[in-house]
């Protein structure tokens, strides 16, 4: 079976360069570092010391893996770390983050899972361990690690039973990948209950390090900024939203905005930086009145005029700054049956959150906020967008749920500890 999928990364190679050059024209960092993604890599300045490996593929993983990189770097001086990447968005984020540590960090992009790509890249960087975050479970990179006696761990690790259906589908050829998984650090207790079902030996649960993520003050302060620029106008929030939920949340901001005698500021930040402009026209096209965040001056926020009901999130890096300048929030995904995203940024800022039905990427996490009274779930646009503005009308209410936020954010945080416990055995 790995044979065959080999054979068909082969085949669609070409396709794979294609569209990183297509993506490259919104994306810039898409057409940056090719030769990386098919094995071959610059000469590498750490090759004395011993390296950690953390593979992280995008932005959302990599600031979730930023409390356990900052660890291991702290715990162990004399390594190395090396941090990988599948997406423009993943680089960019992890140059920002570590860049006061950039002397003891390499990045690279991960090359595509073809075997004598894989051999090359860990023949060139020789890494002591490999830290897989969250999903990222690919066959040949797995065999080639297990044939060059690098383990293999999976931290913050989650699985949903869509994922779960998936892999047994496709069991001959991702069941000797978990086999040869060395140690798994799982999100939550279904998450690893899966992972088991999926033929992953005694996987540990550790909680999410994304609790450990502390928020920056830098963004904070923004947010204040921000808010400021608004006037008086309270401000809904829809964070991380995807494809098909902007419709809904729009037509159905469209049809109460005129009824309010108060009028609440919309803000709406998309999940993927390549959707900015869609959103934009679905704007335009419905003849909203709205502002981009890149057309603000970053330092200085001039006043927002009131005639302005939605402002575009068309930013990277500053979702603490909108969950800061919000007074309720939704976190997308889960309006439309993608599951969902996590709830853990927004209660680190003490706000009141919202979420659809949809959030089987983070059931538990997701049940545990409702249950400790920090998030409120709707069934659809229309009474996410009711639920919104009953809570920007009880203060009481939203400020309540908001305290609720912060302490099931604090009472949660740990995770990181507990992963390094599960990797120091690796390390020795």
């Amino acid at each position: 079976m790995r044979l065959l999928y080999s054979f068909i990364w082969g085949l669609s190679l070409p396709f794979a360069v294609f569209r990183l050059w297509w993506r490259g024209r919104r994306e810039p960092g898409y057409r940056q570092h090719i030769a990386e993604r098919l094995g071959f890599f610059p000469a590498y300045a750490a090759q004395q010391q011993p390296t950690i490996w953390v593979h992280a593929v995008s932005a959302g993983e990599t600031r979730a893996a930023e409390p356990l990189i900052r660890a291991l770097l702290e715990a162990y001086p004399q390594h190395h770390l090396l941090l990988t990447h599948m997406t423009a968005t993943g680089r960019e984020t992890g140059g920002k983050l570590f860049a006061d540590v950039s002397s003891r960090l390499t990045q690279a992009f991960l090359p595509y899972d073809i075997n004598w790509m894989m051999r090359r890249f860990l023949r060139h960087y020789s890494p002591r361990l490999c830290i897989l975050i969250e999903t990222e479970v690919w066959p040949n990179l797995i065999a080639q690690c297990k044939e060059l006696q690098v383990p293999v761990t999976l931290v913050n690790a989650r699985l949903s039973a869509k994922s779960l259906n998936k892999a047994r589908r496709l069991s001959a050829l991702m069941l000797p990948a978990a086999h040869a998984i060395s140690a798994v650090a799982a999100q939550s207790n279904p998450d690893a209950e899966r992972l088991a079902e999926l033929g992953i030996s005694q996987p540990q649960v550790t909680g999410n390090m994304k609790f450990d993520v502390s928020p920056p003050a830098l963004m904070a302060e923004r947010g204040i900024a921000l808010r400021r620029s608004f006037g008086e106008r309270q401000v809904i929030l829809c964070a991380s939203t995807r494809d098909g939920e902007e419709e809904l949340i729009l037509a159905a901001f469209q049809e109460q905005y005129p009824l309010l005698h108060e009028k609440p500021l919309l803000i709406i930040t998309p999940r993927h930086p390549q959707r900015f402009d869609q959103v934009a026209g679905m704007l335009e096209a419905r003849g909203i009145a709205y502002v981009r965040r890149s057309a603000l001056d970053h330092a200085t926020i001039a006043p927002i005029s009131g005639d302005v009901q939605v402002l575009l999130g068309d930013t990277m890096g500053e979702m603490y700054m909108y969950y800061a300048a919000a007074d309720v929030a939704f976190v997308g995904g889960s309006l439309v049956p993608l599951g969902g995203h996590n709830l853990i940024e927004a209660c680190a800022m003490g706000k009141a959150v919202l979420t659809g039905l949809h959030t089987f990427n983070f059931s538990e996490i997701t049940d545990q906020a409702i249950a400790a009274g920090a998030a409120l779930r709707v069934d659809g646009a229309r009474s996410m967008l009711r639920e919104a503005l009953a809570l920007l009308g009880d203060d009481k209410k939203r400020q309540t749920m908001g305290q609720h936020a912060h302490a099931f954010f604090l009472q949660h945080q740990g995770a990181t500890a507990r992963t390094m416990a599960t990797l120091a055995p690796f390390l020795i």
